[in-house]
């Protein structure tokens, strides 16, 4: 069996994602077509008689209509070809896209060429027919492409201020129309449609400034969820939603590291014969029972569980993230699980240095801390049943907590098995 094909990059998850977004910008694009159509065939039903300005001629209904009709066909059949390129898999070439904002683009210019033809072209220039341009560079943003929009700017500009030129003439007056050399008035000079091609280029930039800011912080939030999903699968569901952020705030660094931590073990007391006779189904609600509340305890006080082990789990505070006052809130955790916790308990707490960070594979990696406070911890936990306790803390919890050691019940010098010199050990419960 061939392995799994890797997951996609962002870029390839984008260039599809530009993709859907340009056949939803040609659905849009045919659905606006398609009310122009309307709108333009209830305009000649209703004032043909009037003959508006001359507009509403049979021939200039006709050339609207088939240029829209012609372009609404186009849209539809790019927006075909289109899906199946997305369907098979492949990235739609930048020479077609290219061509596609041409070609739509052009549609105004083609338009006021044909309308041209029956009016008065300086009527045309400042109709509504020069307005489409606008449209076609308001729908280039769903391109998400900076280039493509300046260049739907561009052409537009180009050609809008070259047929103003040829209708209008670099000195002013309409060819052809018998009008004097010249400008009489604003519409006749050149300057103003030069200054119309400017305000479509502008407009083509702003467009493209508007995508590349979508394209940018589409790019950024994909990235941050990523690295979200990234801390995530190296800690399962170990850590709280704040431990994440936090991670978040420090670049979801997790390399190994050195840090001091406070280890705390838990145990349920008396677990195998408490279970005896009971069904698998009742020992697993009674797991999640405790654990639930475990987890939210632990959680809340700025903890991370890196493991359970079946009756019991090992919780570390201070890393990844450190709150300040690791060991005070492991205290505080266990005094509250001792008070919460439906069932008999051990507790057992130790605080030094230990080495954090993931270990494993590229494949799959856990979250890990090592060092000899992990095994200390864990045989001051045992040593309940020994004291007939429920938290054991070290020495060295409680100074780091900066808690009384005067006022806590000592059991004096205790020897732990692993450990040459003994250890000072305080019964909190």
């Amino acid at each position: 069996m061939s392995p799994p094909a890797p997951a996609a990059s962002f870029e390839e998850h984008l260039a599809r994602e530009i993709t859907h977004s340009e056949r939803m910008r040609m659905a849009v694009l045919a659905g606006l077509l398609g009310v122009l159509i309307v709108f333009y065939g209830l305009g000649y039903a209703l004032f043909r008689k009037d003959n508006l300005l001359g507009f509403l001629t049979p021939a200039v209904f006709l050339y609207i209509i088939a240029v829209i009709a012609l372009l609404l066909c186009y849209e539809l059949a790019f927006r075909h070809l289109f899906g199946r390129w997305l369907r098979r898999g492949n990235s739609v070439p930048d020479a077609f896209r290219y061509l596609n904002a041409f070609v739509e683009t052009s549609v105004p210019s083609i338009l006021i060429l044909l309308v041209s033809r029956e009016v008065n072209p300086q009527y045309v220039l400042q109709s509504p027919l020069s307005l489409l341009y606008a449209v076609f560079i308001v729908l280039a943003t769903m391109r998400l492409d900076f280039r493509l929009c300046a260049f739907t700017g561009l052409v537009a500009a180009a050609e809008y201020v070259a047929l103003s030129f040829a209708y209008i003439g670099a000195g002013g007056g309409v060819v052809g129309g018998g009008a004097s050399a010249a400008a009489l008035t604003p519409f006749e000079a050149p300057p103003f449609y030069l200054a119309k091609g400017a305000m479509l280029v502008l407009a083509g930039l702003a467009a493209g400034f508007v995508a590349h800011q979508i394209k940018r912080r589409v790019g950024s939030a994909w990235r941050a969820q990523q690295e979200r999903q990234r801390v995530l699968s190296a800690f399962g569901q170990q850590v709280s939603p704040a431990i994440v952020d936090a991670l978040m705030r420090q670049g979801g660094e997790i390399a190994s590291r050195r840090a001091f931590v406070c280890i705390l073990f838990m145990d349920i007391r008396n677990f195998t014969p408490m279970t005896e006779k009971m069904t698998p189904e009742e020992i697993v609600a009674l797991q999640n029972s405790v654990f639930s509340v475990a987890i939210e305890v632990v959680n809340r006080h700025g903890g991370v569980i890196n493991q359970f082990l079946g009756d019991g789990f090992m919780a570390t505070f201070g890393a990844p993230v450190s709150g300040g006052a690791d060991c005070r809130s492991a205290l505080l955790a266990a005094r509250e699980l001792a008070a919460r916790l439906p069932v008999p308990i051990g507790i057992g707490l130790h605080a030094g240095e230990a080495v954090t960070g993931n270990i494993g594979s590229a494949e799959r990696k856990q979250y890990s801390i090592t060092g000899a406070v992990v095994i200390l911890a864990a045989r001051i936990e045992q040593l309940n049943k020994d004291y007939g306790s429920r938290i054991l803390a070290s020495r060295e919890v409680l100074e780091a907590a900066a808690e009384d050691t005067a006022a806590a019940d000592s059991l004096g010098q205790v020897r732990v098995k692993g450990r040459e010199q003994p250890i000072e050990l305080f019964r909190l419960a």
